[in-house]
């Protein structure tokens, strides 16, 4: 059986520590994703809620307040693939027939203490600790996700010639890609000299090639082929073609690579799924959402998705290939280095850039053509989801 994006909803992302609540931004996100779908949310038949910070539970509490109908909620909790996990679970139960109409949710209010991470004995990245730390060491003065990145970046660098000017220029084309997006947290242009003289965080890495601690919250409503022909939503039901959800292999901690340990692995492996399952080719994708937690992250996204060669992914950013007029759009959104990163939302924000995109509705931002949508959410310790999305048909295609 199909599953379909029907409505997509989200928040602007925005810096934390405002007064907001966590009820208020999901109640925002998923009123505008059953506005779009042209639901009530009494029609939710179940919802997967994604998250990371918040307490136990807190799936139920944000969603209460829409509505008390015994809805079944699942919380979901996978890092920073959090959101399309929870996506991951919505098109399941659409798809084997378990429902018709599913919602899938995420959100997050993040702290600085929150993202300070670490504590005694087992972490769910010690095994990733043990292979950094034997080769790079340990420091007190920069977030442990940098590192592990940051020194992915250092190896690229070793391993290819990769430059600092290669990893500022993904900063630069998101950061620029951002000024059309109105819920973006970051909204105007940096030059790369701009990128390169600002605040060193760890490595060649510098603050704003990293994605920024933000609030926000992101969600789409999940519907079933027979949902789509009985309402009338061929023209703008956004199919999820193929998806593929996946975690570490040996690959990933038995290499000794910090390029395998921050996900080249499960990147490969998930994309090679997805593109199988729907019988595609990466040129055959014209926009990507790809989850450039820090700059070096997309560049090791190109290369294990097969856009370019292993080594290459700098050249490729250079080229202008992944930008508007190039071969690929790669972040229409600004993504996370721009957009955002509020942890649990992150995917579903992906789901609704892309649902946007492949309708044609998503303005000055627009990639043109674009019919297949592909989008790649990972996170440490260890899962990568990819998503291939493709743009509503008309009636006689549907059937």
């Amino acid at each position: 059986m199909r599953a379909f994006v029907a409505g997509v909803g989200m928040t602007p992302f925005t810096r934390i520590g405002s007064e907001v609540t966590y009820p208020d931004l999901v109640g925002d996100a998923v009123r505008a994703a059953l506005a779009d779908a042209g639901v009530e949310y009494p029609a939710l038949q179940r919802a997967a809620v994604g998250y990371v910070f918040q307490p136990s539970a807190a799936g139920q509490r944000a969603l209460y307040d829409l509505g008390l109908t015994a809805l079944p909620i699942v919380n979901v909790n996978n890092n920073c693939a959090t959101g399309s996990t929870a996506l991951v679970l919505a098109r399941d139960w659409v798809r084997s027939g378990l429902c018709d109409v599913a919602l899938a949710l995420g959100f997050e209010k993040m702290t600085k203490q929150a993202m300070t991470g670490g504590s005694a004995g087992i972490t769910t990245v010690d095994a990733h600790l043990d292979v950094m730390v034997s080769a790079h060491g340990w420091t007190q003065d920069a977030p442990m996700t940098a590192q592990f990145f940051g020194n992915a970046a250092r190896e690229h660098m070793q391993r290819y010639g990769t430059t600092v000017r290669d990893l500022a220029s993904v900063a630069v084309k998101n950061h620029e890609h951002s000024t059309r997006n109105r819920l973006a947290q970051f909204q105007r242009p940096y030059t790369l000299d701009e990128v390169l003289a600002d605040k060193p965080v760890h490595g060649p890495l510098t603050r704003s090639q990293c994605s920024p601690m933000s609030d926000g919250a992101a969600a789409a409503v999940v519907v079933s082929e027979r949902f789509v022909e009985q309402h009338g939503l061929a023209d703008r039901a956004v199919e999820i073609v193929a998806q593929s959800l996946v975690t570490d292999t040996e690959e990933s901690l038995r290499s000794g690579s910090m390029i395998d340990v921050v996900g080249a692995p499960m990147t490969r492996q998930a994309t090679r799924e997805v593109l199988d399952a729907a019988e595609v080719a990466i040129e055959d994708v014209a926009v990507l959402e790809v989850h450039d937690c820090f700059s070096i992250n997309e560049i090791i996204t190109y290369e294990a998705m097969g856009m370019c060669a292993q080594g290459e992914g700098g050249s490729l950013v250079r080229s202008g290939a992944t930008t508007y007029g190039g071969r690929w759009v790669v972040n229409p959104s600004g993504g996370l280095i721009s957009k955002g990163h509020p942890l649990g939302a992150t995917g579903l924000a992906q789901c609704a850039e892309l649902t946007w995109q492949l309708r044609g509705t998503a303005g000055e931002r627009q990639v043109p053509g674009a019919r297949l949508g592909l989008a790649h959410n990972l996170g440490l310790g260890g899962a990568c989801v990819v998503t291939l999305y493709h743009a509503p048909q008309d009636g006689r295609e549907l059937a």
